[in-house]
C-alpha cells in the first residue's frame, strides 16, 4: 500500500489509517447495488470519524452525485473546503444559519412549519430562492412531519412560498426505523406511508428532483426502496450496518479504516499482579504485559475493558483490566516485542487483525459507534489518495 505526502515520517502514538482507495471502491459498488438511483455520499460528524473533507473528495471522485451531512455547520465547512455540486444538510434548529446555508446553493430539508418560516424569511433576505427537502416522518418517529393535517400545511406553504420565488422544491424524503432488521414489519408500514405522502405532495404540484428513503441497509437489501437516490452512511466506510445483513465482505465492501497504537512499554510482571484500575485483572502467573498508549480520551470504549482484542505481533491479545482514559493493558502470555511495535486494534480484518465490528461486541454497542468516536488526539493518516487510473 503506498502512503501519500500526509502519511507521518516517524512513528506515531497512534494512528487511524484512512484508506482511500477502498473508500472510492465501497462507492463503486454501492454504485452498482443501486444502479437505477443517484448516491449520496453522508459524510456527517466529520465522516464518522474518517475525515469529512477527504473522504468526500474520494466519494465525489467515485461517483457519488450528492454529499450529505447532518448539520449544516459542516455542510458550510464542505463548501468552504471548495466540495462543489449538491450538498444536503438535515438537522436545524431555531436560529440557524439558514442565510448563510442559502448563499452556499446548500440543499436543506424542512420537517415543520417553524422551520419554513424561518427558511423563507432568510430567502427574502438574501435575495436568493432556497433549495429546500421536505421530509416525511414515515414512521421513525424522530425527525420529519407528520403524515395529515401536519403534511398538507408543510405542502402547501411549501408550494405557496415557491409560486412566490422564495424557494425550490427540491426533494421529498424520509428514514427507516428498522431497514437493519430483515423482514421487519415496520418496513414495509414505512414503505407505504412514504408512498401515499409523496402522492398527496406530487398531487398537488411539487415536483421534487429526488425522492429517497433508503439508508445503507436498504441500498443493501431493499431495492423497493431506492427511488431515486440512495443515502449510504456507514456502508461507504465499509462496515456493514448490522451484522444480521451480513459481514462487509459479503457485499464487496471494505473497512476504510485501520486503527493501531505503538506499544510503549513491555514489562515482566509476577503472578498475582493486579493490572489497571480496580484491579479488575490479576496475572494468574508470571507474565509479560503490553502497554498500548491510547484510551477512552482517544475513544476506545471504557466498556470493552476485558474484552477489547488487539493484534501484537501476529497474535490476537485481550485488553487485561480496564481501559483507562489514555492507554490500556494487554497480557502478552510471556512475549517480548520491542517497544514500538504495532498493536492493531482493528482493520479491515483480513490481515488477521480485530475489526471495528469485534471491538463492537465487546462493548456491546456497534460498530457505527466505535469508528466515530475516534478522537482528535488520534491523527487520520490518508494513504491512497491519488485515484488510480
Amino acid at each position: 500500500m503506498n502512503e501519500t505526502a500526509t502519511a507521518p515520517t516517524a512513528p506515531l502514538r497512534a494512528r487511524a489509517e484512512i484508506d482511500l482507495a477502498a473508500l472510492r471502491a465501497n462507492v463503486r459498488v454501492l454504485r452498482a447495488r443501486a444502479s437505477g438511483a443517484a448516491l449520496m455520499a453522508v459524510v456527517k460528524s466529520d465522516a464518522y470519524g474518517h475525515g469529512a473533507v477527504p473522504c468526500a473528495r474520494a466519494a465525489v471522485e467515485a461517483g457519488a452525485r450528492w454529499l450529505g451531512t447532518a448539520t449544516p455547520e459542516e455542510a458550510l465547512a464542505l463548501r468552504a473546503a471548495g466540495l462543489p455540486g449538491r450538498i444536503m444538510c438535515w438537522l436545524w434548529t431555531p436560529g440557524g444559519p439558514w442565510r448563510e446555508a442559502i448563499e452556499a446553493d446548500l440543499d436543506v430539508s424542512v420537517s415543520g412549519m417553524w422551520a419554513l418560516r424561518e427558511l423563507v424569511a432568510a430567502a427574502r433576505e438574501a435575495g436568493v430562492p432556497a433549495r429546500v427537502q421536505l421530509k416525511a416522518d414515515t414512521g421513525l418517529g424522530r425527525n420529519g412531519c407528520q403524515p395529515g393535517e401536519d403534511w398538507a400545511e408543510l405542502v402547501a406553504e411549501a408550494l405557496r412560498a415557491q409560486s412566490e420565488g422564495l424557494l425550490h422544491v427540491t426533494g421529498l424524503w424520509s428514514h427507516f426505523a428498522c431497514a437493519d432488521e430483515p423482514g421487519h414489519p415496520s418496513i414495509a408500514a414505512q414503505l407505504t406511508v412514504f408512498r401515499e405522502m409523496l402522492a398527496y405532495a406530487e398531487g398537488r404540484g411539487v415536483r421534487p428532483e429526488v425522492r429517497h428513503i433508503a439508508n445503507s441497509p436498504a441500498t443493501l437489501t431493499l431495492p423497493e426502496s431506492h427511488f431515486d437516490l440512495v443515502r449510504t452512511g456507514i456502508a461507504t466506510y465499509g462496515i456493514s450496518p448490522s451484522p444480521e445483513l451480513g459481514v462487509p465482505a459479503d457485499f464487496g465492501l471494505r473497512p476504510v479504516m485501520t486503527l493501531s497504537a505503538s506499544i510503549a512499554l513491555v514489562k515482566r510482571v509476577p503472578g498475582g499482579h493486579g493490572v489497571s484500575y480496580g484491579h479488575r485483572y490479576v496475572t494468574p502467573g508470571e507474565t509479560t504485559l503490553g502497554l498500548v498508549p491510547v484510551g477512552y480520551a482517544d475513544g476506545i470504549p471504557r466498556h470493552a475493558s476485558g474484552a477489547g482484542p488487539v493484534l501484537v505481533d501476529g497474535k490476537w491479545r485481550t485488553v487485561a483490566g480496564r481501559i483507562a482514559m489514555d492507554q490500556f493493558v494487554v497480557d502478552l502470555g510471556g512475549d517480548e516485542p520491542p517497544t514500538g511495535t504495532r498493536a492493531v486494534l482493528f482493520g479491515p480484518g483480513d490481515r488477521g487483525e480485530p475489526t471495528a465490528e469485534d471491538w463492537a461486541q465487546a462493548a456491546g454497542t456497534i460498530a457505527y459507534e466505535i469508528v466515530t468516536r475516534i478522537g482528535t488526539r488520534v491523527p487520520r493518516v490518508y494513504v491512497n489518495e491519488e485515484q488510480a487510473g
